[in-house]
């Protein structure tokens, strides 16, 4: 694999992973706002009716609430998996060309001796 190949495969690995990474912090953040600030038993007045467990916690916040949280959860998720996968098949073929490379020198040291 040449070299602007390689970039690109790593370029697409990071602008997947950060902001994977990101979007996970940001929703255990979100997270923890929810669990010192959602009310611990139903509230129908408000439409408080969906439960969410949050470090062994229960809180009720509404459905929309509850959607919005599921989103930016498996979307990180996703993103910061697909992320995760183009790293692995970057740092496979950035060391099968490292060793393609290596060999070449020792054959080309052998050749010159």
């Amino acid at each position: 694999m040449n070299s602007a190949r390689l970039s690109m495969l790593k370029f697409f690995a990071l602008l997947f992973l950060l902001p994977g990474l990101a979007g996970l912090i940001v929703s255990a953040m979100v997270s923890t706002h929810y669990l010192y600030t959602m009310p611990r038993y139903p509230v129908p007045e408000q439409d408080r009716v969906v439960p969410r467990g949050i470090h062994g916690q229960t809180i009720y916040q509404t459905a929309e609430e509850d959607r919005e949280l599921n989103l930016m959860e498996y979307g990180s998720v996703g993103v910061f998996t697909l992320g995760l996968c183009l790293s692995v098949v970057y740092l496979e073929k950035w060391s099968s060309s490292q060793a393609r490379a290596d060999r070449d020198e020792r054959e080309l040291a052998e050749h010159t001796s």
